[in-house]
């Protein structure tokens, strides 16, 4: 019995690397069935700097037109290239709150946007990686600009702290058929953590690294991913109550990794 489609929600800005994040999207959509949803959210205090009302509107008016042919043409040649159907929604607001009443009305399965070079202080830049994460349930695929995702080509995947039984996505069966072997599983310890070696239950072949916890774990993971030519590392997110504890290594997850990203949803307790 077939699933229905899973909805794929891509945030883009329209910079260099909206392309990036695209090709991610459609890769993933081709590997998982989904149909994809671009969103496009344009501040218009950005634009209008007149306080004439007039002048506002034709300015607003005249923004729109030149944008909305711009994510005509992208749309377009995706299209062509991979044979996919991209539907797009652009808007004029407040850049948070469009996407997170966007998410609430149309609960996409997965978001997927790009990833943002770290910065000394803020997270991801201008910290809507962090909204979305916080706002979104569901999966979120952070597109790294390196070793992106090609549609129609297998993936190398590698799994991270996934301290279940098994690969904790929903669409997991999808993604592992195009998965090359072998399976990459990596976890990091503290000193005396007990080691569980059934994290990944799958019929894939797999390897397994396990690190202990240190300030140099992240570089180290670092190499072995470069290694492996893994392109996709899961993160588990683990369950809703524990985000805050979790938050600091995810952080720094996303910061100092340059691989794109799956963050499994966020497990809910059951009362």
């Amino acid at each position: 019995m077939k699933h229905n489609k899973y909805k794929i929600l891509v945030l883009c800005d329209l910079k260099s690397t909206t392309n990036t994040i695209l090709k991610s999207a459609v890769s993933l959509a081709k590997m998982i069935n989904g149909d994809i949803e671009m969103l496009y959210v344009k501040n218009a205090t950005e634009i209008v700097k007149k306080d004439n009302q007039l002048s506002a509107i034709r300015t607003i008016n005249g923004t729109y037109i030149t944008i909305d042919k711009e994510i005509q043409n992208l749309v377009k040649s995706f299209t062509a290239n991979y044979n996919v159907n991209i539907n797009y929604t652009f808007k004029f607001g407040n850049v948070k709150n469009e996407i997170g009443k966007y998410i609430k009305e149309k609960q996409p399965h997965i978001v997927v946007l790009g990833k943002r070079k770290s910065m000394p202080i803020n997270f991801i830049g201008d910290n809507i990686t962090e909204y979305v994460l916080k706002n979104h349930n569901n999966e979120v695929m952070i597109a790294a600009e390196e070793n992106t995702l090609e549609p129609n080509k297998e993936i190398s995947l590698g799994v991270l702290n996934n301290l279940d039984s098994k690969l904790n996505i929903t669409f997991a069966k999808d993604l592992l058929e195009c998965t090359q072997e072998p399976l990459r599983s990596f976890k990091t310890l503290n000193k005396f953590d007990a080691l569980n070696r059934s994290n990944t239950s799958t019929d894939m072949k797999t390897v397994e690294y396990v690190f202990e916890k240190s300030d140099s774990t992240i570089k180290t993971l670092s190499k072995y991913l470069s290694k492996g030519n893994v392109n996709l590392l899961c993160v588990d997110r683990g369950e809703e109550h524990s985000q805050k504890a979790m938050t600091k290594d995810i952080k720094e997850v996303i910061n100092k990794l340059n691989v794109s990203l799956l963050l499994t949803g966020r497990q809910r307790q059951i009362s």
